[in-house]
């Protein structure tokens, strides 16, 4: 069941990759690390690098992942959450916490693939300058725990003051076992 779940999860990710690039070969990085790493953080870490559009815009894709069903992910199939602690669309998750849970950040507007609502999507400034992807209000990360597409390992997790939990395509915290 796992595998089959990957599986899709893989499928997906390659459908999105060549709606959005048109079956190009190549990327925008922002970061040196491989694939799996997102966008700089005002830390010093590496964290997961949301792929961009040709305007420089992140995409928000839905991926059926696991037990979860349907969730956020970036292009990269990168799990997206968010911080119960953020009450409005200005992020609270700085230092020791960005570096555990990197900010999704994007150069430009961010774009809905994949079954994400154009609608809900939006941004913010972080107090660094840099520009943080918001999804109905909630302010989106990543958790450096997650290593590959599909992970969730950071689900429920209760650090930095509050729990983080994966976001439904509603934009909706979506609650585990």
């Amino acid at each position: 069941m796992h595998q089959r779940g990957l599986a899709a999860v893989s499928l997906a990710a390659v459908t999105l990759c060549t709606a959005v690039c048109g079956g190009c070969s190549s990327s925008t990085k922002t970061t040196g690390q491989a694939s799996s790493s997102p966008a700089t953080t005002q830390s010093a870490s590496s964290s997961p690098s949301a792929s961009t559009t040709a305007g420089g815009g992140t995409s928000v894709a839905v991926a059926s992942v696991g037990k979860f069903g349907d969730i956020l992910v970036d292009s990269q199939g990168k799990t997206l959450y968010l911080f119960e602690k953020d009450t409005s669309t200005t992020s609270t998750c700085y230092d020791a916490c960005a570096t555990a849970w990197p900010p999704a950040l994007t150069t430009g507007a961010p774009t809905a693939v994949n079954g994400a609502d154009q609608a809900k999507l939006s941004t913010t400034t972080r107090t660094d300058g840099k520009t943080q992807i918001v999804y109905n209000g909630h302010p989106l990360y990543y958790f450096e725990g997650d290593k590959a597409k599909g992970d969730t390992n950071g689900e429920e997790s209760s650090a930095f003051g509050a729990k983080w939990y994966v976001v439904d395509p509603a934009g909706d915290k979506v609650e585990g076992d």
